[in-house]
């Protein structure tokens, strides 16, 4: 493993930032200690910045010598809702905020990026360090965009990266093609008629309707999808009724699905509302659809792919740079992808045996309350961005 010294030697100094941020989460959109934090070190190290993008979005400018090309690094900076169980020194101070998925580690390796990019300078161009908010659920990248990111700061191509639990420390991941699912939700209300329970001929159950159409949605995946496509529709929430002896009047149905590709996005929704609604007027009720898409698929572009994987095999060997199996799993770095070529790469966070006394009873798995970033991680994802940033800018 070929990490920069200089990285390594001002390694503590940023995993303390790291731990005070994880000390003080903060949900989308209301990153402002956060940011500040981001924002008082870039200056310290002399780093123009711009903020209020997406409302707490930090962006720092490194530019070095005459060359015209850039490059954009993001990292995101946002919390989630969820109760911490770890005790140790720098747990949660906030009850039901926590940073479950490694944000705080993803904002520290891109500081310590941009403390040796800034000192050292060994490009030509113009690094663009992202800290953006709001990716769990509230579509920062989007709102970033929406608000000029890539016109105020015009880059060639823009990188991410995730760390990942199970997997072992010194290894990246990276693939091209979809990585990453899109994320979508349904809520479907089924109005039949209602009567008392002994006399159900009186009225339209909308609960058998709901039994039917949650078999029906199925078959959407299993007759309508290539087999070879992937996709997943799952009902998770049904509510009906408040007594016993009544059958109510409305049944409401709310669920996800998740797909690698918008074509099969397209057909599962068009499907979902024709089964929906058929089903409904065939027992002699109607409903109500709606779906709402929240983040696309996230698509690895295949030459950013392959540098980012080249990058990463002169630092850890390619023994240690694997295939980046997709996940149905969602992140809002897809609309950066949909604006840009770049990629979007896995960096491995062990198995949870870095983690200090006082953590919690359950596994260092992502949005679990027992997880924890590794800080051994910082000077490698550290020297993956600098080398990448420094070789993006050098290609020809």
């Amino acid at each position: 493993m070929k990490v920069i010294d200089s990285i390594v030697t001002q390694a503590a100094g940023i995993a303390a930032v790291r731990r005070d941020i994880h000390a003080h989460p903060e949900l989308c959109f209301e990153e402002v200690r956060t940011a500040d934090v981001v924002a008082a070190k870039l200056t310290e190290w002399g780093i123009p910045i711009h903020r209020g993008l997406g409302t707490t979005g930090v962006v720092g400018i490194i530019k070095h010598g005459n060359g015209t090309r850039a490059v954009g690094l993001r990292a995101d900076m946002d919390a989630l809702p969820l109760q911490e169980f770890n005790t140790f020194a720098h747990k949660s101070q906030h009850d039901g905020k926590m940073h479950a998925c490694g944000h705080d580690g993803h904002t520290a390796m891109l500081l310590a990026a941009a403390q040796h990019l800034a000192k050292n300078r060994n490009f030509d161009g113009t690094v663009y360090l992202i800290f953006q908010p709001a990716e769990e659920g509230g579509g920062g990248a989007r709102e970033m965009i929406k608000e000029g990111l890539f016109e105020q700061f015009p880059m060639e191509a823009v990188f991410g990266m995730h760390n990942w639990p199970g997997m072992p420390v010194g290894q990246f991941a990276v693939s091209p093609g979809p990585v990453m699912a899109s994320s979508n939700e349904f809520k479907i209300t089924i109005h039949g008629k209602g009567s008392h329970a002994a006399l159900p001929h009186n009225g339209i159950d909308p609960v058998p309707i709901a039994c039917q159409m949650v078999q029906g949605f199925q078959t959407i995946i299993s007759r309508n999808m290539k087999p070879i496509d992937a996709g997943v529709i799952s009902v998770t929430m049904i509510h009906a009724g408040a007594a016993t002896n009544v059958v109510p009047d409305s049944c409401e149905l709310q669920g996800t699905v998740r797909t690698f590709s918008l074509e099969v996005l397209d057909l599962i929704e068009q499907r979902m509302q024709q089964v929906a609604e058929n089903i409904s007027a065939a027992f002699g009720a109607r409903c109500e659809f709606a779906f709402k898409r929240n983040y696309p698929p996230t698509v690895n572009h295949p030459e950013e792919a392959a540098f980012a994987r080249q990058v990463m095999t002169g630092i850890v060997g390619a023994a240690n740079v694997v295939k980046q199996e997709p996940t149905m799993g969602a992140e809002d770095f897809a609309f950066m992808l949909q604006a840009k070529p770049g990629a979007y790469v896995f960096i491995a966070n062990g198995d949870g045996a870095h983690r200090e006394m006082g953590h919690g009873g359950g596994p260092c798995t992502l949005h679990n309350p027992s997880y924890d970033f590794n800080d051994d991680l910082i000077p490698l994802g550290a020297t993956y961005w600098v080398q990448l940033a420094e070789a993006f800018l050098a290609r020809s």
